[in-house]
């Protein structure tokens, strides 16, 4: 009886799984994805940032960014350590909003914080905007490195206060 209940269970499934069809894969949102192509893969190098006693403080970073959902988001996750002591432990995932025609970019840090920023690509520089006084900007250097630099809008002129560049490792 166990067998034969087992048999149906395992026909039925067969039958409704071998009958559904995958949905397409949104081509546009692959085609705006592609677009931060230069992002994708493991990185690692240092960097600095502006602590609240205004000195430049160093660290040492990875960031391992990787496609997901067949081309549709992309999956950010970056460590930063200094004195070998972890300072900095996120998550992000990017994806492409056709409606806003926009980046969504949604950040996740180890201590609990989270939020949903939007970015852009501006001549092929990935933008991302914290609020309107504060942005991250990423981009390809003219050696291949990842270059992102943090500025705050203070009457009108940005001032960076966090800078790093990352080598490609794979």
């Amino acid at each position: 009886m166990k067998k034969t209940l087992l048999s149906c269970l395992l026909i039925l499934a067969f039958g409704y799984f071998g009958n559904t069809q995958m949905p397409n894969v949104d081509e546009e949102l692959q085609q705006e994805m592609a677009k931060l192509d230069f992002m994708v893969g493991q990185w690692e190098g240092s960097g600095w940032s502006m602590g609240a006693d205004m000195q430049k403080h160093t660290f040492d970073q990875t960031e391992n960014i990787q496609y997901k959902l067949d081309g549709t988001a992309i999956l950010v996750e970056g460590l930063g350590k200094a004195n070998g002591e972890v300072i900095h432990n996120a998550m992000a995932i990017i994806t492409y909003d056709k409606e806003k025609k926009h980046y969504k970019f949604r950040s996740y840090l180890f201590d609990g914080k989270s939020g949903e920023y939007k970015a852009e690509l501006i001549d092929g520089k990935f933008h991302w905007y914290l609020n309107d006084g504060m942005r991250y900007i990423i981009h390809q250097n003219e050696k291949g490195q990842w270059y992102e630099i943090g500025q705050i809008n203070r009457n009108g002129t940005w001032y960076p206060f966090f800078e790093m560049t990352l080598n490609k490792n794979k």
